[in-house]
């Protein structure tokens, strides 16, 4: 009983809800690697221990970053659990816990209720259970549309139960952000069918958006709330901005190079489709690699600002992004405060946005630095000097779990792929969920007299 006692109290000490949520998905990665690396998980050879990791980090921090074919390199069954690992990396293995204990008539700990609220919630609800069924229920409703409309394309290229596999593992890809496809080419085919087209962005934006964000544009349509959220306000506008000024950038920096043999319609599409998918969605339909340099540097910069806080996608976050931005413009005005739409956000909010993106910035660094370091390059520098940019690339695309690539994942050794599991592992949970996972607890430091240093 003694030996119990102690156990438990062990175990209330240590596991932070931050080491909760960093384990849960470690542990969901490793399982899924242990699986497909099983041989009936691959259509030939056994999968090498390190693809199959890489292959379910990438598909649990829903990334789409892989090393494999996925539609002719796994079986049904490996590709199934691609599906399951990336549905529930999407939505969170605390949400599923919590929505299985309640199912159970277990009731739910203090700890799980702030990783749920932490997880939806940018402020404390006392429905917070409430909001968290509505979440799957969105989820699978938002899927099933996507999955009906993508099967009414397939059907003509495939068999019916092909084209609705097809059509169900791209619809589940496409909200939870993952950007696994099971076409070769992904989804260049496409680029001019609007069905696909559109169908694959509503679901990208989706899912994107975050959860409280659905719930409060849905309970607004039902005249069940009177006003959004500055939270709501915040990631619409800023998500529209994006994706207009995006779609803009693409298409006239491409309109002589991979627009210059598509008509008018085919190059708005795949303008648009291009300025949503960087926002951590990973599916393409023109050729990556074939960029510009300026077009290379949007798509950098839309890869890094990623989705929205609550969704299934990565990056800083529109909400940070915007709250930089009203940083500068206010303290250019002489505030001392960060005002918007007669509020002003707290410090404690600013200071956790500076640490994030610099938090951000410091990772991709490092992994960019790591990549550059253990690559096969050209003994001449100026021969390898676009590796610089590939590896750039593809780390910022792994911390944004993004899964878009210049060409360079398949072509990565053991060491540079263990370095792009941390970077979307990192990118998951978060450079700050990973530092106070490390520490049990914040203590607070010494106060030294103050001395001033010049910066700037």
């Amino acid at each position: 009983m003694k030996l119990n006692l102690i156990i438990q109290t062990f175990f209330l000490r240590h596991l932070t809800p931050a080491r909760i949520f960093v384990f849960s998905f470690a542990t969901v990665i490793f399982l899924g690697a242990i699986s497909l690396w099983l041989p009936f998980s691959a259509t030939q050879n056994n999968l090498r221990f390190i693809d199959a990791l890489f292959t379910s980090t990438s598909a649990v921090c829903v990334t789409g970053l892989s090393v494999l074919d996925i539609g002719k390199d796994l079986s049904l069954i490996g590709q199934l659990i691609t599906m399951v690992l990336f549905q529930v990396g999407g939505l969170g293995i605390i949400t599923f816990s919590v929505v299985l204990f309640a199912m159970m008539g277990r009731g739910i700990s203090f700890k799980g209720l702030e990783l749920c609220q932490t997880t939806f919630l940018q402020t404390q609800r006392w429905d917070f259970f409430s909001i968290v069924k509505r979440v799957l229920l969105y989820t699978f409703v938002i899927e099933a549309i996507g999955t009906f409309f993508l099967f009414l394309r397939f059907v003509f290229d495939y068999p019916p139960v092909q084209a609705f596999y097809n059509a169900l593992y791209h619809a589940i890809s496409a909200f939870n952000n993952c950007g696994y496809s099971l076409f070769t080419d992904n989804l260049v085919s496409y680029q001019s069918d609007v069905i696909v087209n559109v169908t694959m962005i509503s679901l990208i934006v989706l899912g994107g958006i975050g959860f409280v964000v659905q719930y409060e544009v849905l309970a607004k349509l039902r005249g069940l709330e009177k006003r959004f959220s500055l939270h709501t306000k915040i990631v619409l506008i800023t998500t529209a901005c994006l994706i207009l000024i995006g779609a803009g950038c693409f298409y006239f920096m491409e309109m002589n190079n991979v627009l210059k043999d598509l008509n008018f319609k085919t190059s708005i599409l795949a303008s648009f489709f291009q300025s949503i998918t960087p926002r951590t969605a990973g599916f393409h339909t023109v050729n990556i690699g074939a960029l510009t340099n300026s077009t290379i540097l949007v798509m950098i910069i839309l890869m890094f600002i990623g989705a929205s806080p609550g969704s299934t996608g990565g990056g800083i976050k529109t909400t940070s992004f915007t709250l930089l931005l009203l940083l500068i413009f206010n303290r250019l005005k002489g505030n001392e405060n960060v005002n918007i739409a007669n509020r002003t956000i707290p410090k404690e909010t600013m200071e956790k946005t500076i640490y994030i993106i610099l938090a951000a910035v410091v990772c991709i660094f490092l992994i960019t630095a790591v990549l550059l370091f253990f690559g096969n390059l050209d003994s001449a520098p100026m021969a390898s000097r676009h590796k610089f940019v590939e590896y750039l690339f593809e780390t910022i695309s792994a911390f944004g779990n993004v899964g878009l690539s210049m060409g360079g994942t398949s072509q990565l050794n053991d060491i540079q792929k263990l370095a792009i599991i941390l970077m979307m592992f990192a990118g998951r949970v978060g450079p700050l969920t990973l530092a106070f996972a490390w520490h049990s607890s914040r203590k607070r430091g010494i106060t030294y007299a103050e001395e001033s240093v010049m910066v700037g």
